[in-house]
């Protein structure tokens, strides 16, 4: 059956769903930490006169997420006393990391970075992990949203998931931003650990926001998990708590990768693991070093907060919609291409920034075009691996699949600092590095697209 191309005011009518606003929120929650890892505590750093190489290297707390599927199985089976009761499992986790991450923004407020650095990464590290940990929920939480025969709301999910992760980015940016120079311009010493304690309430009020988000009860998945388990026990021959714990171990953790490889093949897998890792590795190394570019640019607070922050996250907000449509429209395999190609061409305008000194119109012209190329790639990105997700295993799978991609962004990009370095400063010649980076994955993509088994590709 072909099925009719939807016009282009039909795919948007499709964002009026009352589950879109949900997914909205859910992004924006799983988004808002990057700002507090990212780039607050690189900012952070710089100001408190800590090298773009040490910089670069606290980068590597943001490996957690390339490992979170590890304990995705855990977390998609124990409950959380009293939480999980009372607000439903998927809820009770989020809630349970919000809170650690409040706890450690309440300590960081207490650290001075030039005398406790290993303290202030550790509570980094911990706040990576409670994130890492909440993504996990979030992504199983966002997918169940949406019935499995609904693609053309699961492309349009994915694009909200986007817009609310890049608001919750965005937006929190502006907030840490803003605050940080008002306290600094007032003469308050630490303004930045002041800071962090009106970004702690950022996160209470996203926690209330999170109570008016629906729930499914689906127990489909449970039973499904727990018939594995029994198959995994008959062919172990016995029934003891030494089989019962390698068929829960098997079934959870082997189960989705089993799964996974079972339905597109080992080469075809292998593919598109690699095009995953490699997909955004060059954004990622923009990313890490873009506001110690700007600073030593010449660019104020203010100034990051309007351009990169504000006017971004406007920017990002449209493109994603758009992307969306574009995604419905054309596919998630073209849209990937379309934006991987824009990304490396994106990365050069920040060569070009470089090599003629601050601009305030180069500046607003490239991060125009580079979060236009990012909301096309990350849109397409969550919808392909959206689509890839078997719902048996939709924590663990989807959490493995993007963790990998999150590999490939923070364990080589922790590097970008020393890059830079070894480069003298040279930072256009890095952002022509970072577009390079790209080419890699398109070539993956080439070779597999298709013979992928999506829906629409």
């Amino acid at each position: 059956m072909i099925e009719k191309k939807q016009s282009w005011i039909e795919s948007l009518l499709v964002y009026k769903d009352i589950r879109m606003l949900r997914i909205l929120l859910l992004g924006s929650i799983s988004g808002f930490p990057w700002v507090l890892i990212a780039s607050s505590l690189s900012l952070w750093l710089k100001e408190e006169g800590l090298s773009r190489s040490t910089i670069g290297w606290a980068g590597l707390i943001f490996g957690v997420y390339a490992f979170n599927y590890l304990w995705a199985p855990i977390i998609d089976r124990i409950q959380i006393p009293f939480l999980s009761k009372k607000l439903g499992h998927r809820r009770g986790w989020i809630v349970l990391m919000q809170v650690v991450i409040l706890i450690s923004l309440v300590v960081w407020s207490f650290i001075n970075p030039t005398q406790n650095l290993a303290l202030l990464i550790s509570v980094g590290l911990i706040i990576a992990i409670a994130s890492a940990t909440q993504d996990i929920t979030v992504d199983a939480l966002r997918i169940e949203q949406i019935n499995e025969n609904e693609g053309k709301s699961m492309a349009a999910g994915a694009a909200m998931a986007v817009v609310g992760w890049w608001t919750g980015y965005k937006l929190g940016g502006v907030i840490s931003l803003f605050t940080a120079e008002y306290f600094e311009n007032i003469g308050i010493e630490d303004y930045w650990q002041a800071t962090f304690l009106v970004l702690g309430i950022v996160i209470i009020l996203m926690n209330i926001g999170l109570m008016f988000v629906h729930e499914p009860i689906e127990t489909n998945r449970e039973l499904k998990q727990k018939e594995t388990d029994k198959l995994i026990e008959e062919k172990l021959g016995s029934s003891n708590i030494i089989t019962n714990f390698i068929a829960y171990i098997t079934g959870t953790i082997g189960g989705p990768i089993i799964s996974f490889f079972r339905k597109n093949g080992f080469s075809i897998a292998v593919g598109i693991l690699g095009f995953v890792f490699l997909f955004k590795i060059g954004e990622a190394f923009l990313g890490r070093m873009s506001i110690v570019f700007y600073k030593e640019v010449g660019f104020s607070k203010g100034e990051i907060a309007i351009y990169s922050k504000t006017l971004g996250w406007i920017t990002t907000v449209v493109f994603t919609l758009l992307g969306g449509i574009f995604a419905m429209r054309s596919g998630t395999i073209k849209t990937m291409f379309v934006a991987g190609g824009f990304m490396a061409a994106t990365n050069l305008l920040f060569a070009a920034l470089a090599w003629t000194g601050k601009s305030e119109w180069l500046f607003a012209f490239a991060v125009i075009a580079d979060d236009i190329s990012a909301a096309f790639a990350t849109v397409a990105f969550v919808a392909f691996i959206s689509l890839l997700v078997d719902r048996t295993y939709t924590a663990t799978q989807y959490a493995l699949l993007a963790s990998i991609g999150t590999a490939g962004r923070t364990t080589l990009a922790s590097s970008s600092g020393a890059l830079v370095d070894w480069l003298n400063g040279d930072w256009g010649t890095f952002f022509i590095l970072t577009a390079i980076m790209v080419i890699p994955s398109l070539i993956c993509l080439w070779l597999i697209k298709d013979k992928i088994k999506i829906g629409a590709k």
